[in-house]
């Protein structure tokens, strides 16, 4: 078998890991993961073939020769490889879990850390299992920084990728509703979340101390669940953030949501003040903004450059995102969605100042035996909003119409996408702000083009 340290020296000819045929590097290591519906060990001879210098596999019947190389099982072999090589890095990693904003979070503090330092972060949102092991492998001596996002649906599951990437430095966004069925309940995603402080709460690592600063954990003080958290872990080298608290490095205040975001934060060490616009949309991203720019001023990043960063982030991913077409100004924001989530931007629509506002919400999904309940509570917050018009799109929505007494004028129910696209072509909604938002699997991009 071949062993983890065999594996390294062999990495460090060939730095570069592939898991697809599809997209074999010349003189990549090929990794044959196994599927749902495949077993990549059928295409090792294939990623040869294609110009991988080595194939990893874990089923003798395909090993064909001396680069063929057979261990117990891939994925911990791909994840045993990442978590060597973390602990030969000497730089600050930041590694950040949570319910809601993950992405767009990474990405702003990444922003942020790119204007001063080389950094190396998550691609999209390869957040998992198999996402942050790739990822910490694309790190090399060049980089001065890194940023690793975390994503979980179960428990024990930021336990593992906290062990993969060894973070020196991290933050949770806030804990949620989402993913219900697999935490099995708020109490258990509060405890899966919570993972990342129990890393923290661990001794000081060696990769901690080789990163050359001691490490921290950033809390955002506005949120109570998240201070109760670290609280009972007796956290102690804490840095916090927020809009008001005496003890945040950070502060800030909105300044402008319209519908693009503009605040003002002041840097608490030295009393002085900015502002900076963003090219983000909703007020619930203050909070990931501030975040970012509390990691720019703790790692002694000038303020010019921190704001350069937020001010240069442009969201791309269907989080957040503006789209100004002909008739309508949309809010993109359908990558995902989960009762906390969808709470915080109907509220966040309400308050924008518009001529017409337009809810558009899709089902969503991994609610569990919750799912009747926060469908129906996110009707009624759509109700209870200011808009002009609701539209609800899925079974699960449609399915609570009989609990509320619905006028024709109050709200529009749509069993699929399909019904909706052709509703919406029947009557078309012309000069409005409206809000696109539900899980990925209702698909809701598909409604872009009738605006």
């Amino acid at each position: 078998m071949t062993t983890t340290q065999q594996l390294y020296q062999l990495f460090l000819q060939h730095p570069v890991i592939s898991t697809d045929t599809r997209k074999i590097g010349a003189g990549s290591l090929f990794f044959a993961l196994k599927g749902d519906k495949f077993d990549a060990n059928t295409f090792a001879e294939k990623a040869i073939e294609a110009g991988a210098a080595y194939a990893v596999i874990d089923n003798p019947a395909y090993q064909l020769g001396e680069k063929y190389l057979l261990v117990d099982d891939v994925l911990t072999s791909l994840q045993d490889l990442a978590r060597y090589h973390r602990r030969q890095l000497s730089i600050p990693v930041v590694g950040l879990t949570g319910t809601n904003g993950k992405t767009t979070t990474k990405e702003l503090i990444n922003a942020v850390l790119s204007q001063h330092y080389k950094t190396q972060a998550t691609q999209g949102n390869l957040n998992n299992h198999i996402g942050v092991p790739l990822t910490i492998l694309t790190i090399d001596a060049s980089h001065q920084m890194a940023v690793i996002e975390m994503g979980a649906n179960h428990q024990k599951e930021i336990e593992l990728l906290c062990s993969i990437s060894q973070p020196s430095h991290g933050l949770i966004t806030n804990v949620g509703k989402a993913h219900l069925e697999g935490f099995g309940g708020v109490e258990g995603v509060k405890k899966g979340k919570g993972e990342l402080y129990d890393y923290f709460l661990k001794s000081e690592s060696p990769e901690v101390r080789k990163s050359g600063s001691s490490s921290a954990v950033f809390i955002n003080s506005d949120d109570n669940t998240l201070l109760e958290m670290a609280a009972a872990r007796k956290l102690s080298h804490v840095v916090y953030y927020g809009t008001s608290s005496i003890d945040d490095l950070v502060s800030g205040e909105l300044v402008e949501n319209s519908p693009l975001l503009g605040l003002e934060w002041t840097n608490n060490k030295t009393g002085e003040q900015y502002r900076v616009k963003t090219q983000l949309t909703g007020a619930y991203n203050l909070h990931n903004i501030l975040v970012a720019i509390t990691i720019g001023v703790y790692f002694n990043i000038p303020a010019a450059e921190i704001n350069a960063g937020i001010e240069g982030y442009q969201p791309k991913n269907n989080r957040s995102q503006i789209v100004q077409t002909a008739t309508n100004t949309l809010i993109c924001d359908y990558y995902n969605a989960n009762p906390s989530s969808m709470f915080v931007a109907i509220e966040n629509i309400g308050k924008l100042e518009a001529k017409r506002k337009v809810l558009i919400l899709g089902d969503m999904f991994e609610m569990g035996p919750e799912s009747a309940v926060e469908h129906a509570a996110v009707i009624q917050k759509a109700l209870d909003t200011d808009v002009d018009e609701r539209i609800f799109i899925g079974k699960d929505f449609l399915s609570q119409i009989s609990k509320f007494k619905i006028q024709k004028t109050d709200a529009t129910f749509y069993e699929t996408a399909e019904d909706a696209i052709v509703g919406l072509k029947a009557e078309p909604i012309t000069g409005a702000t409206i809000l696109i938002k539900g899980s990925r699997g209702m698909a809701l991009e598909r409604l872009v083009e009738l605006f």
